[in-house]
């Protein structure tokens, strides 16, 4: 694959579940990933571009196997890790890569309820399905290592409504996976990707980027940002660091990165805004907490 030795690869050995791995940004952490030593575990719902992904990596002289179905489907989601730990003797990282894209045009106002289970299902309880089939394996082994894929839309400015949920419940649910994990030696990081993708191209794409920034709900820059996205390649290092060893000691940490550019959201904690004393003091009026509060 490259002229390193395998002392010299960061994720020599590594074995790596990546779901969503057939396009875009997954076959990209894919490719990576397999570069720097990892034996990968491929999945995605389409056979045909999950089996292009195994050949590039193969061909590259890297060492991958597919493994077809629905992170959605949690019987497809215990293959995909059975999968790895059947052939590569257990798993050391998974990253949840998959996803699908919100309707144009939908909102709380008019989203049909199938379409927002089937986003729930694939962001949310997808991400749910693998991680609940690989967390155990990696308490017994006291070590991994879980990437889940999030995206700025958790902070409403893309619009939408199921996608901007799910991606809201992923970075709860690695929090509290962080927690709970940490002391089996479990690390567990989100990464909120930008790049170019069938997700974020296109004319409907183009079209809600530029409805969202005339209404006021994206800036200018990220409008900019959104319709001139970066190859996945630059963030694919980001997932790869992630997975490395250098990461050892982090967790419960939500990055972003997009081309050029990485970051990480900031935890800006409470801000305490009024106080009464509840031992002696009756709750407070709706007046004065309105002017405690500064909204009036």
């Amino acid at each position: 694959m490259d002229d390193r030795t395998d002392s010299t690869r960061s994720l020599s050995g590594k074995r790596v579940v990546v779901t969503g791995a057939s396009l875009g940004i997954g076959r990209a952490v894919a490719v990576r990933l397999a570069g720097e030593g990892a034996r990968v575990v491929l999945s995605a719902r389409h056979s045909d571009t999950l089996d292009e992904t195994v050949k590039l990596i193969r061909d590259a002289g890297g060492e991958a196997l597919a493994c077809a179905g629905s992170v959605a489907d949690y019987g497809d989601a215990g293959d995909m890790v059975a999968t790895c730990v059947d052939q590569f003797g257990g798993i050391d990282v998974l990253i949840n890569c998959a996803g699908i894209a919100e309707p144009y045009g939908t909102s709380i106002v008019n989203i049909e309820e199938a379409d927002w289970r089937e986003l729930i299902d694939v962001h949310l309880h997808g991400t749910f399905n693998t991680c609940r089939h690989a967390a155990p394996l990696m308490v017994q082994q006291g070590s991994g290592t879980i990437i889940n894929t999030s995206s700025h839309a958790f902070l409403g400015i893309y619009g939408g409504t199921g996608y901007a949920a799910g991606k809201g419940g992923v970075n709860s649910l690695s929090y509290a996976m962080a927690m709970d994990l940490g002391e089996y030696g479990i690390n567990v990081n989100v990464v909120c990707p930008g790049a170019k993708t069938r997700l974020s191209s296109g004319e409907e794409f183009e079209k809600k980027i530029l409805s969202l920034n005339e209404k006021g709900i994206l800036s200018d820059e990220r409008k900019l940002s959104a319709l001139n996205p970066a190859s996945p390649d630059y963030v694919a290092s980001l997932y790869a660091v992630l997975a490395s060893d250098f990461a050892r000691d982090v967790s419960g940490q939500v990055f972003w990165g997009s081309g050029g550019y990485i970051g990480r959201f900031l935890d800006n904690g409470q801000e305490v805004l009024t106080t009464l004393d509840q031992t002696s003091q009756p709750p407070w009026e709706i007046s004065e907490l309105a002017e405690a509060l500064h909204l009036s």
